[in-house]
């Protein structure tokens, strides 16, 4: 960034005459830094060049010295001195970045960062090869993590091969691991999936390595550049959160509709409610949401008053005996969820996403299954994607944990889509039986 800013003010010194305002040249030198960063131009690959950034750099100078000269009408500059401020601009900025990688590789080739790379065993050990012969590189291959069953033999090699998770976090700690390198896309399976949260859990910088790091007849990622032959590029560990504004607003747009298109039939599952079971047509629940957060459920009461002692994680269970007929078809109908298109609108639950429990469940899981708090990165939801592979909640605990991370992991709006439309196909097939 420093580079780009003092490119900018060296442009605007060359210029003939009275330069642009110190305002509109503080709002060029952001403008600029705005786009370099959204272009992925402060996120260079692990042996960036500057010359290979040069083009980029023209555009962008382009864009801003026109965008100067638009807004000075008074101060016209002539097409030769724009010309000359954007080729100074460019040529300025490339400068200063060169200079900052070759610091910045003499740093790295002095101190090379202890890193752990992620892969089947030819590729791995073939990119650890390269990183101890290029320490220019800037990465120390201090263990290996296999995608599959360790080699035999893999714990003495050297870098060893690490199988579990504490061999992981034990290699982490010891050599202070700041970087991991995957040789298969994260989202591959759901193992690979959960070593790349330990990794962002640790805080360790993740890249993407080999055929996954480059797209066939696109162009490439920003900030892609190689290890000895090898595609690497840096992982995006600043993603939005899982979902983030896209799937609020298909959540809003969905509930929104789906409480006015539901408005007389919620009204007559209230008044059957009232008239067979008498006063509170609604059941509260305490549910675990997103960020471990608790919040209130509400759906329609199917249980009689009850004893108000029961906790609330047996409340409206399936089977319970206390279910009148009215209750009864609410929970075969699937009708007695209706109230938590509320709880969408509110922002405690979407439509789509894993299913929520009672905090004392949540906790039990927690301490069973590993992976089982990384699915509280996603706010729950109505309709869980487990379910949709036929996993209810007698299935096994980790097999719904799997889905649900995966789901998180690779979620998309269409995604979303596809989910609900395949549950209202389920409903309406059961309600024609």
């Amino acid at each position: 960034m420093a580079a780009d800013l003092l490119a900018t003010a060296g442009a605007a010194l060359l210029l003939p005459g009275p330069g642009p305002a110190p305002a509109l040249l503080g709002a060029l030198a952001s403008g600029l830094l705005l786009l370099h960063a959204r272009a992925g131009l402060y996120r260079p690959g692990p042996a960036p060049a500057a010359l290979d950034e040069l083009p980029p750099l023209l555009v962008r100078a382009a864009a801003g010295w026109c965008a100067v000269a638009a807004v000075r009408p008074g101060h016209p500059l002539h097409p030769a001195v724009l010309l000359g401020a954007v080729a100074v601009q460019a040529v300025l900025a490339c400068a200063g970045r060169a200079a900052v990688y070759r610091v910045r590789r003499a740093v790295l080739r002095r101190r090379p960062r202890a890193a752990l790379l992620v892969g089947p065993t030819p590729a791995a050990r073939q990119l650890a090869a390269a990183l101890t012969a290029h320490p220019e590189y800037g990465l120390r291959p201090v263990g290996l993590v296999a995608c599959g069953p360790v080699p035999p033999g893999g714990s003495r090699a050297t870098p060893p091969w690490l199988g579990s998770g504490e061999e992981i976090t034990r290699a982490v700690i010891r050599h202070t691991v700041r970087d991991a390198v995957f040789l298969v896309p994260p989202e591959r399976d759901p193992h690979t999936a959960a070593l790349l949260r330990r990794f962002l859990a640790q805080g360790s910088a993740v890249w993407l390595a080999g055929a996954g790091a480059v797209r066939d007849g696109r162009p490439p990622e920003p900030g892609t550049g190689h290890l000895w032959g090898f595609a690497c590029r840096p992982w995006e560990t600043a993603k939005p959160r899982p979902g983030g504004l896209p799937k609020r607003l298909l959540d809003l747009v969905l509930a929104s509709v789906a409480l006015v298109a539901a408005a007389p039939l919620l009204a007559g599952c209230a008044l059957a409610v009232r008239l067979a079971d008498g006063p509170g047509v609604l059941c509260r629940q305490e549910r675990t949401g997103r960020g471990g957060r608790p919040f209130t459920l509400l759906t329609f009461r199917t249980l009689g008053p009850g004893d108000a002692a029961e906790p609330a994680a047996r409340r409206n269970a399936a089977g319970d005996a206390r279910a009148g007929s009215v209750g009864r078809l609410l929970r075969r109908t699937s009708l007695d969820g209706l109230p938590q298109l509320w709880n969408v609108l509110r922002g405690d639950l979407s439509l789509v996403g894993p299913r929520p429990e009672h905090p004392v469940l949540a906790e039990q899981f927690t301490h069973r299954c590993a992976g089982y708090a990384a699915r509280h990165r996603m706010p729950p939801g109505i309709i869980g994607p487990a379910r949709e592979h036929g996993l209810r909640d007698d299935a096994p605990l980790e097999d719904r944990t799997r889905f649900d991370n995966l789901y998180i992991d690779s979620w998309s709006p269409w995604q979303d889509v596809r989910i609900l439309l395949r549950t209202a196909g389920r409903l309406l097939r059961r309600g024609r039986r």
